[in-house]
């Protein structure tokens, strides 16, 4: 199985959100910066994910996204699939919108292996949250700069 640019910058931009926002609006420009990815392929991919429901967001000089739901209820495979790609690692294995049917599906044991295959990365892909990326992140020790938008004016 091969993802996509979007579906692996979408997992990197969602996770630079939960991990680094605190549930605040977060600018393209600084998740772009922070993951190396150009502030307009990100605007494709925020499109997709704010149309399957997992971002919000806020227009504004103090704008930008933020989760719809939790990190724990937001999963690996929610964001491959918003980004309109099958988990499965051929076609064959599960048919997609607008393609026949396999005419072997019946006879072929490669088939199976495929399905099989699948299955154990959606298994493997639906506990992944954002929520647990970010304890991974802490225990990577992953550096989280000082979000000026958090300061407390004293």
């Amino acid at each position: 199985m091969r993802l996509s640019t979007k579906s692996r910058y979408g997992v990197r931009a969602l996770y630079d959100i939960a991990y680094h926002s605190q549930g605040l609006p977060t600018p393209i420009k600084e998740i772009s910066r922070r993951q190396g990815v150009t502030p307009r392929y990100l605007e494709q991919i925020f499109q997709r994910l704010k149309k399957a429901g997992i971002v919000k967001s806020v227009r504004g000089p103090k704008g930008g996204y933020y989760l719809s739901r939790k990190p724990e209820e937001v999963v690996v495979s929610d964001i491959i699939r918003a980004m309109g790609e099958s988990i499965e690692p051929i076609f064959c294995a599960r048919p997609l919108k607008g393609r026949k049917r396999c005419r072997r599906e019946s006879k072929c044991a490669a088939q199976v292996v495929w399905h099989e295959a699948g299955r154990r990365l959606v298994e493997y892909f639906n506990p992944v949250s954002l929520a647990g990326m970010c304890r991974m992140a802490r225990e990577l020790r992953v550096e989280k700069p000082v979000d000026n938008r958090l300061r407390v004016l004293s």
